[in-house]
């Protein structure tokens, strides 16, 4: 099980590809606060509604400053395809071999169903400007998530 994030621990650095399959860093948004937001599949139902809340909010969050990016364990073909599908306007990156995930806590035992099952925990972690988590949000709701967060931002 890997250990969950707190407010000021230093978020993990990571690179990995985006829909087009272009590296993208979190290193690269220094300066700016970023929220990256993890979930389990991209062109599912859950998945779908959070990332087109993220997107239809998306001005309003860069206004205040955020970056938003979407982890998963799918391909860059696949995020291609969901992106353009949806009509997305968030930066989307795969993460295959789950690292990233794990580092920061968003996979690993969960309750599905009633079932205990091994997979990618629904989580939200705001980066602020100095790389550093704001807020570890774990097991979020896909609906109704993006507006709590804009709320509890003050946003």
């Amino acid at each position: 099980m890997s250990e969950r994030l707190q407010p000021g621990d230093t978020a993990p650095d990571f690179t990995l590809p985006d829909a087009d399959g272009t590296e993208v860093s979190l290193s690269s948004y220094k300066g700016r606060k970023v929220i990256v937001y993890f979930y389990p599949a991209a062109l599912t139902p859950g998945c779908t509604k959070q990332a087109c809340d993220f997107t239809d909010n998306l001005e309003l969050l860069a206004g205040a400053g955020y970056d938003v990016v979407g982890v998963s364990p799918d391909k860059p073909e696949k995020l291609a395809k969901f992106r353009e599908q949806e009509d997305l306007k968030v930066t989307l990156v795969g993460d295959p071999s789950k690292e990233v995930l794990t580092a920061y806590g968003a996979f690993g035992e969960k309750k599905l169903y009633g079932k205990t099952v091994t997979g990618v925990i629904r989580s939200t972690i705001v980066v602020d400007e100095d790389g550093k988590v704001e807020r570890a949000l774990y097991n979020v709701k896909a609906t109704g998530h993006v507006a709590k967060i804009i709320k509890d931002l003050g946003i």
